[in-house]
């Protein structure tokens, strides 16, 4: 029986502090078996991850997929090698272009099984420097303050 449904892998709660997001996009992914298995167990880490356009494909680098556990040493994979993102031809054009002329960075937002098939969610994003963090936490903070007053009003 085929797995249905979404089963997410990892998220990168990060990336929404570090960078303003725009638009996101939906990956395929090219692993070898031993990865994939590990990925079935959740032995992933995404914060460092990055996305790269070369040529006329589209890399994800700084992905580590741990071992499998039950792999032998001869059989397994390197951890931090660059995986292959599978696009359309057209979506890559567009991909390009929005990072050379806005200068964006394309970052992982997370990893997930989609009916049995590895997909990540890829977005372009400009990177935030500390004030504009701390800009927006300040502008977060004043958000839930007028909420609860609002909802202190609507109570009496």
């Amino acid at each position: 029986m085929k797995p249905t449904g979404t089963e997410i892998v990892a998220t990168n709660r990060q990336a929404r502090r570090n960078y303003d997001l725009g638009d996101s996009i939906e990956c395929g992914i090219v692993l070898v078996g031993s990865e994939v298995k590990s990925l079935r167990e959740s032995k992933v880490q995404l914060s460092d991850a990055w996305g790269s356009v070369e040529g006329s494909e589209v890399w994800l680098n700084g992905l580590h997929i741990a071992p499998y556990s039950h792999a032998q040493d001869h059989s397994g994979h390197d951890p931090m090698r660059r995986r292959k993102l599978l696009l359309h031809r057209q979506q890559i054009e567009r991909l390009r272009m929005k990072m050379q002329l806005e200068r964006l960075t394309l970052v992982p937002l997370k990893l997930y099984f989609s009916d049995g098939k590895l997909k990540v969610e890829m977005a372009l994003g400009k990177g935030r420097n500390v004030m504009d963090k701390r800009h927006e936490l300040a502008r977060k903070q004043a958000d839930r303050e007028s909420q609860r007053d609002m909802a202190r009003a609507n109570r009496r």
